[in-house]
């Protein structure tokens, strides 16, 4: 990044930690502010951001003169970085509990039954998902349970059989997460997210708000049921 000109952390050659970005630099100090976010001494060669006027508009608080990275992360016992998540897409409950989506969406779609998946729950009681199965392997996992196909996919995703596929999925998750962090609800989808619909990037990039606006009634009925 410019503003932190030009490096933050590596790993190093012959001992890399997977899943870190590796140890802080000589003579950067990185810290994990209160609520996560990772912070990054501002360079000294960095004057702003360039605007279109022309002029640099500063982007660190005179208070503390942090470059706020907006990345959520964590440093472990040993200094090595890891970055979790965005600060944007953090969810708090309104019990006040932190979670970072990515993490979890990620390991949902290591499934081979899984496309992609959103997890919801910012303001709200519990954390829930929004499910896009990868059809041709429902298709050929159902094929090799003996089971019928649907006429449509709107009939596929409700019929019992294949939620307790996904169900099996979410449960595996749950298993090694904190109570809060659980999924609690969720909702097979019977269509892949698109650009079309605005669920999607030009880069193929999960749009979270335009997820939520084109589902809300599937989010707000699993929010009515009883837990």
């Amino acid at each position: 990044m410019t503003e932190t000109s030009p490096i933050v952390s590596v790993n190093p050659v012959k001992a890399p930690r997977l899943g870190t970005v590796g140890k802080p630099v000589q003579d950067v100090d990185v810290r994990i502010a209160d609520d996560g976010e990772i912070l990054v001494p501002r360079s000294e060669r960095d004057a702003g951001v360039l605007q279109p006027a022309g002029r640099n508009r500063p982007r660190f608080p005179a208070a503390d003169g942090w470059f706020h990275t907006g990345d959520i992360g964590s440093l472990d016992a040993d200094g090595f970085l890891a970055i979790t998540d965005r600060k944007k897409d953090l969810i708090v409950t309104s019990g006040g509990k932190k979670v970072a989506p990515q993490p979890l969406e990620a390991t949902l779609k290591r499934s081979g039954l899984v496309a992609e998946a959103v997890l919801l729950g910012d303001r709200r009681r519990f954390i829930a998902a929004l499910i896009v199965p990868e059809f041709v392997a429902l298709e050929r996992r159902l094929k090799e349970l003996g089971r019928p196909p649907a006429d449509t996919r709107e009939a596929l995703v409700v019929r019992d059989d294949v939620v307790a596929l996904y169900a099996e999925i979410v449960e595996g998750l749950n298993r090694d997460l904190a109570q809060f962090e659980r999924i609690k609800k969720f909702r097979v989808l019977p269509r892949e997210f698109s650009i079309a619909a605005g669920e999607l990037t030009p880069t193929m990039k999960v749009k979270r708000k335009a997820v939520e606006q084109n589902w809300t009634a599937d989010i707000d009925a699993m929010y009515r049921e009883t837990t």
